[in-house]
């Protein structure tokens, strides 16, 4: 078996050292330019880019290093012909569960507000709304979505949660398709993000979508940038409709100095960390996938193209 990693973003060659460990029976390399000639079975890869495909004329299988593959099915040169996998977790569930409660608790009980007074000198009480009346909407309910939602109900939160297909998860009140939409966003409060982009999901929150929320909504976008139309987001919070958000991904990272997303005072920022890919959980998946592709099993985490994950 012959492996090639390619993650220009990465520490590629510690990404392939762990892996060569954990596949002993695989030759493994990183990707570059001095080896782009050497023929592969099969490609890891993380925001390769169109020339690493063009150089790449015998792949069995891609797997990506994560779950999102909206910028992948961009790319002209990816081989429509061999599966495409995605880690449908490999630790960042928690790492994203962990991100969107601590945005949650933090906007409830008024953190922000709390640092602003310390260093001001302020000693000033809050009042908070209680559980019952913070309903949480999670759209996406994949393995990182369900895992996000069941966090979010274990704090207590009414949780709701909207996915394409229907899911069953105890204690979420589940909703599917655009017949349930409207309903789904009625409920909610405070809505987050853990979406797949894709055609059907590209601008989902928008003017009208923000605008059916409940009053003193409050956004938590961990899903892409391509899902909020940021003029609508701005728009609804300065109407008071929307009374701020948390967003972690943006359509340029880094964001540029002049967005106005960086001085607004009801808006929190994150440079697209709500999760990292980590080798201590991710090598034993990837290994996994690889040595189930080379086997020929069917293999959970096909990327359906037609669908766009």
């Amino acid at each position: 078996m012959r492996v090639v990693f390619c993650a220009p973003r990465m520490d590629t060659e510690r990404w392939a050292a762990h892996l060569a460990d954990a596949l002993p029976e695989a030759r493994v390399w990183a990707w570059s330019a001095q080896n782009a000639a050497e023929q592969a079975d099969y490609a890891v890869v993380h925001a390769p880019g169109a020339a690493f495909f063009e150089a790449q004329h015998h792949l069995k299988g891609v797997l990506n290093m994560g779950a999102g593959v909206d910028s992948l099915l961009a790319l002209d040169t990816l081989p429509r012909d061999v599966p495409l996998l995605r880690l449908e977790d490999a630790g960042k569930a928690l790492q994203m569960a962990e991100y969107v409660s601590h945005a949650l608790i933090g906007h409830v009980r008024h953190f922000d507000t709390y640092d602003a007074q310390q260093r001001a000198g302020i000693w000033r009480e809050h009042r908070f709304d209680a559980r019952a009346d913070v309903p949480v909407g999670v759209m996406g309910l994949g393995a990182i979505g369900a895992a996000v939602a069941r966090a979010i109900a274990g704090f207590g939160y009414p949780t709701f949660g909207w996915s394409r297909t229907r899911r069953d998860l105890p204690g979420i009140t589940c909703h599917a398709g655009a017949a349930e939409f409207d309903a789904f966003l009625r409920a909610t409060r405070v809505l987050v993000c853990v979406l797949p982009l894709t055609p059907e999901t590209t601008g989902i929150v928008n003017a009208a979508t923000l605008a059916r929320l409940r009053p003193n909504a409050y956004l938590i976008n961990i899903g892409r940038s391509g899902h909020v139309v940021d003029a609508d987001l701005l728009a609804q919070i300065e109407s008071g409709h929307v009374a701020g958000a948390t967003l972690d991904v943006f359509a340029a990272e880094p964001l540029p100095p002049a967005h106005p997303f960086w001085a607004h005072p009801k808006i929190r920022i994150t440079p697209h960390i709500a999760a990292n890919t980590l080798p201590q959980d991710s090598i034993p998946q990837i290994v996994a996938k690889l040595r189930a592709l080379a086997r020929g099993d069917t293999l959970a985490g096909a990327v359906d193209f037609a669908r766009g994950y």
